[in-house]
């Protein structure tokens, strides 16, 4: 992101003035590397792949066959795989008709408001196994239509139109639809497709001019800027100087001169030395990433989280055991496998600049593994050459996303069946086994192996106990966090989780992980501890505003915003003052989405800047109506402002707009608690826990409400129901005591005291409320 503060916003120029004022240079504290990449910081223009592949011809010419050279290309007769014949393609309740005019391609469909339009196709995106289409509007904005054309052959079910979004995605004015906010190229796409891309968005008009060097990822997208290689290059070779990199950003050279010896008793070559850095992984985790992006001024080798917040491996995203679930592309399931522990970097099976594997099938994992050890059955169990015989097979399995696209786990697993028993999680097994079932799969790998390996994804079990709340949780997140030996990814979701199981025991592991060598990791910290009450937040948390890369800056910044900064020391309150500047700059790159004003929202709520906030969540809702959490944030800043009954409209205006939005819902039926209307706010809490009954929160609070409104029994039953879906909640199990106590239910009471013992061993409030029970059972029985 720029260090220049573009705050076009106006709330922005009106409230953060005193943030955008400095332009320093970043710090950089001596425990920690600097901030800049690997490669050259010499200063350097892209020049474009013409005067790369004028030198380096056959890398030049392997580039130019890759999907990177075709990730974008202007819609013509060569670059269009679609069949655009004038046929209407129906999906769901829309149609839309593909048709050529001329030289033109175009569409015919359902625009925003649901009325016919007729759109130009501006560009096509990607090759294969599918290939989407953009359509380029008047306010700068590209769109991406949700109709795409399957590119495999007819044989396997190709050459043929399909949604991508069927359900929403097909709802006109929904943020799915290809209109719609989340099908805008500038933000979601762009920057992974093109080279030197430079968003370009003004807040002030709403429009993009969005702008790149290259079209599609050329050659400096991955080695940064060129033209100081070039003057380097054209120099005699007597007088060239001697530049880090040769003059380019990213130092690519974690492969030079490495050795990787066999080991006759693993059958397993080892890295002669251990990586000096990681900019490789880096380079690709920009794009193969799941991750949040933050600026644009980011060049090949620059540091990752300098520009960009990495997903952890969180619930939605990743089963329990760390394999791919949603989309998350690449770079997280790297992260956690032992090849990455080892020094693998991507560019040990994958050819770079075309993109192709080093060798085809199981050759390219003989490169490191005996094939006379391992492409066996008596390794892998199954027929010879047969699918069951592939490595990939067994120890990456894919995913379908995107409809028509298998995608291999980089998580390079050993295969758990007994895991998907014992934690539901999916299993290679499964794949081609479908008929039987994970306990035949487990009951085999045991007749195989006397010993089975457990895999280097040693954090499964803690995981499925904090995502449930288990007793034990929090000291199972806390041995993962101190586990040096854990990768970093996992010591890092593991602090992320620790944060709704944080204990006097758990605390001092959180707090040295702020001092981690890794970014991620006291990303994560510094997350993971930003509800510690104030005075202890900023003694935490403040020398981390000098932290050497931006996310963490950024992130303490936010999190100290409020009665912690009052807190600081003079030298950390200089400092809080410059990565507030930077929060600001971060969230102002991303002022075209709704999460950016409503972050800007919440932390002026946060200083008591109520007018600023509440114009922070009127923005977010003009970006994106359907953004819930703007809805709510507003809302309580009218009611704070003593509006209550704004307050009250607002809410009902937002159900209006998402009529089944549960957690409108239950702020609505919150807020009309606080005005005494209780009839009505119980509808509400009803409908929210409905809706949502995964939200055990929002049984609880109806559960809640309930009680005080005399329905004990009917509070009681919320409660239990809540408790078969959610066993181990704290809130649950408090007022289940309280409530079985008081309906005289003492057993159940006692149940439900053992329980949140179990829960927390060391909470002496839980042990006292357990020993009130049972004396009140024993004087019962007396």
């Amino acid at each position: 992101m720029a260090q220049r503060l573009v705050l076009t916003l106006s709330v922005v120029m009106l409230s953060l003035a005193p943030w955008v004022a400095w332009t320093a240079e970043e710090p950089t504290p001596d425990h920690r590397e600097p901030t800049k990449g690997a490669g050259t910081s010499v200063a350097a223009d892209y020049v474009g792949s013409g005067r790369c592949t004028a030198c380096h011809a056959e890398a030049g010419r392997a580039w130019q066959g890759s999907q990177h050279a075709k990730a974008m290309q202007p819609a013509s007769q060569r670059t269009v795989l679609g069949r655009f014949d004038g046929r209407s393609v129906a999906h769901g309740p829309s149609s839309t008709r593909p048709y050529r005019r001329g030289g033109e391609f175009r569409v015919a469909t359902q625009g925003a408001d649901g009325r016919p339009v007729d759109v130009l196709v501006s560009h096509s995106f990607g090759v294969a196994p599918l290939q989407q289409y953009l359509v380029s509007r008047p306010d700068g904005r590209k769109q991406a239509l949700g109709l795409a054309w399957d590119s495999r052959p007819a044989a396997v079910g190709g050459q043929r139109w399909f949604q991508l979004f069927a359900g929403d995605g097909e709802r006109p004015g929904h943020p799915q639809h290809w209109s719609g906010i989340d099908q805008n190229w500038n933000h979601q796409c762009a920057d992974c497709h093109s080279t030197n891309l430079r968003k370009g968005y003004d807040a002030a008009s709403d429009r993009f001019a969005t702008t790149w060097s290259e079209i599609n990822v050329a050659c400096e997208a991955c080695h940064g800027p060129g033209s100081a290689h070039v003057r380097w290059a054209e120099t005699p070779a007597a007088q060239r100087p001697d530049l880090p990199s040769l003059g380019l950003s990213a130092r690519l050279d974690e492969r030079a001169a490495v050795v990787w010896m066999p080991d006759a008793a693993s059958g397993t070559a080892r890295r002669g030395a251990p990586p000096a850095r990681r900019s490789e992984v880096e380079v690709c985790a920009r794009c193969h990433a799941r991750r949040g992006q933050f600026s644009d001024e980011h060049r090949a080798g620059d540091a990752l989280f300098d520009a960009f917040r990495p997903a952890l491996l969180e619930p939605g995203l990743y089963h329990v055991d760390g394999q791919q679930r949603d989309e998350v592309y690449n770079h997280g399931s790297f992260l956690q496998s032992r090849m990455h522990a080892a020094g693998v970097t991507c560019t040990d099976c994958h050819e770079p600049h075309g993109g192709k594997l080093r060798a085809a099938g199981n050759a390219v994992c003989a490169r490191c593994h005996e094939s006379a050890r391992f492409d066996t059955p008596a390794h892998h169990h199954h027929a010879p050459q047969g699918p069951g015989a592939q490595c990939v097979a067994c120890h990456m399995p894919t995913t379908v996303y995107m409809g028509v696209d298998p995608r291999h786990d980089h998580s390079l697993r050993i295969p758990r069946p007994d895991r998907t028993v014992a934690l539901g999680v999916p299993n290679a097994c499964d794949q081609c086994h479908r008929d039987r079932g994970a306990p035949w799969a487990a009951k085999a790998v045991r007749q195989w192996f006397a010993n089975p390996k457990p895999g280097f994804q040693a954090f499964a079990e803690a995981f499925f106990a904090a995502d449930a709340g288990a007793p034990g949780a929090a000291q199972g997140l806390t041995d993962i966090v101190s586990d040096l030996a854990q990768s970093a990814i996992a010591r890092a979701s593991a602090l992320a989780r620790l944060a709704a199981h944080r204990s006097p025991a758990a605390l001092p592991v959180m707090v040295s992980a702020l001092d981690d060598a890794d970014d991620q990791v006291r990303l994560a910290a510094v997350q993971a501890l930003a509800t510690l009450e104030p005075g202890l937040r900023a003694r935490h948390l403040g020398p981390r505003l000098a932290d050497a890369r931006r996310a963490v800056r950024i992130e303490a910044a936010r999190a100290l915003a409020g009665p912690a900064e009052r807190r600081l020391s003079a030298a950390d309150q200089a400092m809080f003052t410059k990565a507030l500047a930077e929060f600001a700059a971060a969230e102002a790159f991303n002022a075209d989405r709704p999460e950016a004003h409503v972050r800007l929202g919440d932390v002026q709520a946060a200083r008591g800047a109520a007018d600023q906030a509440a114009a922070e969540y009127r923005l977010a809702l003009q970006r994106d109506a359907t953004h819930l959490p703007a809805w709510v944030g507003l809302a309580n800043q009218l009611e704070q402002a003593g509006q209550g009954a704004q307050a009250l409209q607002l809410l009902r205006d937002g159900l209006a707009r998402n009529p089944r939005a549960a957690e409108l819902q239950h702020a609505l039926g919150l807020a009309l608690i606080r005005s005494a209307d209780r009839q009505q706010a119980l509808r509400w809490l009803a409908a929210a826990a409905r809706g949502a009954p995964d939200n055990i929160r929002f049984a609880y609070v109806h559960a809640v409400a309930l009680h005080d409104s005399g329905d004990r029994a009917a509070a009681l039953q919320q409660l239990r129901a809540a408790r078969q879906r959610r066993p181990y909640d704290r809130d649950v199990l408090l007022a289940l005591v309280s409530y079985e106590r008081e309906a005289g239910e003492l057993r159940r009471a006692a149940e439900a005291a053992e329980s949140l013992r179990g829960i927390d061993p060391q909470n002496p409030a839980y042990a006292r409320l357990a020993a009130q029970i049972t004396e009140a059972l024993r004087a019962k029985s007396r």
